[in-house]
């Protein structure tokens, strides 16, 4: 006991009508982009994200042992170099969940993490061998976040 459907099926339609309704459907886009660089933050908060939870399981891997060979054991290595390891094993963790879910504190923690790390490989190149190139490619991913932090701003008025 249903009661009839007062549209017409697809097939009392015509095809060209049907036609041009889908057409319509696919050309439909938002008018206006305005939060296009805010977006683009994001995205790059969640790629540092992926990048962040890398290393720290890398750093974490170090400290239990599941890379690296007996000479290179954890126990094996200096004070200073089990300190700074065990520092990056979790301020990068901490830092990528909160650069996954975009939040201030994630980005001030992983900014205190690339800071720590070039501190380090510049001031104290004993504990991790003192590469220009990581310390480059930490200044490379800085500028890209300020840059894209900036224009994010820009986005949104006062």
């Amino acid at each position: 006991m249903s009661k009839p459907s007062s549209r017409p099926s697809p097939r009392q339609v015509p095809r060209r009508e049907r036609t041009i309704a889908a057409n319509d459907l696919r050309s439909v886009r938002p008018e206006c982009d305005d939060n296009v660089w805010t977006r683009r933050l994001v995205l790059f908060l969640r790629v540092m994200a992926v990048l962040s939870m890398g290393k720290g399981l890398y750093h974490w891997a170090q400290v239990t042992g599941f890379v690296g060979g007996e000479n290179e054991a954890f126990q094996n290595q200096t004070t200073s170099w089990q300190a700074a390891t065990i520092y990056f094993a979790v301020i990068e963790l901490v830092a990528a969940v909160g650069l996954w879910l975009a939040t201030p504190w994630g980005a001030v923690v992983w900014l205190t993490s690339v800071v720590s790390m070039a501190i380090v490989e510049l001031m104290v190149p004993t504990i991790y061998g003192g590469s220009l190139v990581v310390v480059g490619v930490d200044v490379v991913f800085l500028a890209g976040y300020l840059a894209l932090a900036w224009l994010a701003a820009q986005e949104r008025p006062p």
